[in-house]
């Protein structure tokens, strides 16, 4: 092991896991976004849009996230529309994210009792108050392990993003071994900043989990 050579690297690494968490941050917070909207119209049994949201979530699913980012980053400027590789990451990561999203929050919603419905109309609440009062907030507490299963699993898919010349760690780690040869130094670095990166997502989600999810049954 060069640690000569590990201390001379580590900047290179420093500036791609900034860039690596940026993208995947951005893509998880508009993955929450885009699946708690699908929920919502599958919930809701809104027609034709169920159908569109059905089969974008079976869609993207069903296809992994390197041919999703082949498609926006070769096929897209074909078609007139070019996009730089941080936008082809962070589109991408929300197409992906966005259908498991959807399923977590759909499940979650599920678990709301119709009764509540009917007694929030009853009591004069709009369905917009409904939805906003009485079902989100109890979904969401719900929902809270499956989001930080998602976002785990997002931020480690964010090593697919140097197929599309994104200099993320993993393609930092893939140049360091192609131009020096440093495969050990490289993939242990690249180790350790994943685990860096991770490491107080895990916290947050645990402590996120502990206090939002059985907060009603008291401190747990």
């Amino acid at each position: 092991m060069d640690f000569g050579f590990i201390h001379q690297v580590i900047p290179l690494y420093e500036k791609a896991a900034i860039l690596t968490l940026k993208a995947g941050l951005a893509g998880v917070v508009l993955s929450i976004a885009l699946g708690l909207f699908c929920a919502v119209i599958r919930y809701w049994k809104i027609p034709v849009a169920k159908e569109i949201v059905k089969t974008y979530t079976e869609l993207s699913r069903n296809t992994p996230l390197l041919i999703q980012l082949f498609f926006l980053y070769f096929a897209f400027p074909k078609m007139g529309i070019k996009l730089s590789s941080e936008q082809c990451g962070i589109i991408g990561l929300t197409f992906l994210g966005g259908s498991y999203m959807a399923e977590t929050f759909r499940s979650s919603l599920e678990t709301v009792g119709r009764v509540q419905l009917e007694s929030g109309r009853c009591i004069g609440l709009t369905e917009f108050q409904i939805v906003r009062f009485v079902i989100l907030p109890q979904a969401f507490s719900v929902s809270i392990p499956g989001i930080c299963a998602n976002t785990m699993f997002l931020i480690k898919e964010t090593s697919m993003f140097s197929a599309v010349a994104l200099a993320d760690l993993m393609y930092i780690a893939k140049d360091l071994i192609g131009l020096y040869y440093k495969t050990e130094e490289a993939l242990f670095l690249l180790v350790v900043s994943y685990f860096i990166l991770l490491l107080p997502i895990t916290i947050l989600s645990s402590f996120a989990e502990r206090k939002l999810r059985y907060a009603q049954f008291g401190n747990a």
